[in-house]
């Protein structure tokens, strides 16, 4: 592999950043300073420096699941607001990682953020019906039968027609009601708009799996790294 490809991968610059690190002998292979950035190595084998720092190699794709608190927006920068990519730690931060698919401020749940960008394409593509569980808490109460609209289809102010995949009764009470719903549109806004059809609101909103990774043991804010059986189920 080509130095200049090897360091790109590694998050260490553009190419022509990388060039002009080459040029100022910057980066050094196994103890020797190199002059050309069509320079062979072997990862596995050589040991790279830039700056002096020994290069640590990275995988060449992360995939994270990061339980997002309200407050935060789904984005890689704002220049006003917190993102989600504060809460990763400077270790695990790749120029490249991204969320796939995006939560709103004030919704909380499974967010998942990778760097894989074919899987990230297909994971929000409405063609493929990836799924995704909502815990739901609403005004008023709701009765079987306004589920069971959704469920069957509605079509909104703005002539949208959606619907659920499943709803299911957690909790009715005199104030307020609690449903699960999952889902495999995407729509602007779509439980909020779908519960305000049925003249009711929504207080709270928790995404409780997408694509059928879940955590329930995942605080607030913190994140982890899936497992080699979740990764190979998002593939599917």
């Amino acid at each position: 592999m080509r130095i200049d490809k090897f360091l790109h991968d590694q998050q260490y610059g553009s190419r022509s950043e990388i060039h002009e690190l080459i040029k100022r002998r910057q980066v050094m292979v196994d103890g020797q300073p190199i002059k050309s950035f069509k320079v062979n190595i072997d990862p596995d084998v050589n040991a790279i420096q830039v700056s002096g720092q020994l290069v640590q190699v990275q995988a060449p794709f992360v995939y994270l699941l990061l339980n997002k608190p309200a407050g935060v927006i789904t984005a890689t920068h704002d220049e006003t607001q917190a993102t989600v990519m504060s809460l990763i730690a400077s270790a695990d931060l790749r120029k490249d990682l991204s969320p796939v698919g995006r939560l709103d401020k004030d919704t909380t749940g499974m967010l998942l953020l990778t760097n894989d960008g074919q899987l990230a394409h297909q994971l929000v593509s409405p063609r493929h019906h990836v799924q995704k569980t909502y815990r739901v808490t609403t005004t008023g109460q709701l009765t079987a039968s306004q589920l069971d609209e959704l469920e069957a289809g509605i079509t909104l102010r703005d002539g949208s027609q959606v619907c659920a995949d499943d709803c299911q009764l957690v909790e009715q009470q005199a104030d307020h009601s609690i449903v699960l719903i999952t889902l495999h549109q995407g729509k602007y806004h779509q439980i909020k708009r779908m519960i305000g059809y049925l003249g009711q609101r929504v207080t709270q909103l928790d995404r409780e799996s997408f694509a059928g990774i879940q955590d329930s043991t995942l605080e607030l804010g913190a994140y982890r790294a899936l497992t080699a059986a979740e990764i190979e189920q998002l593939s599917k």
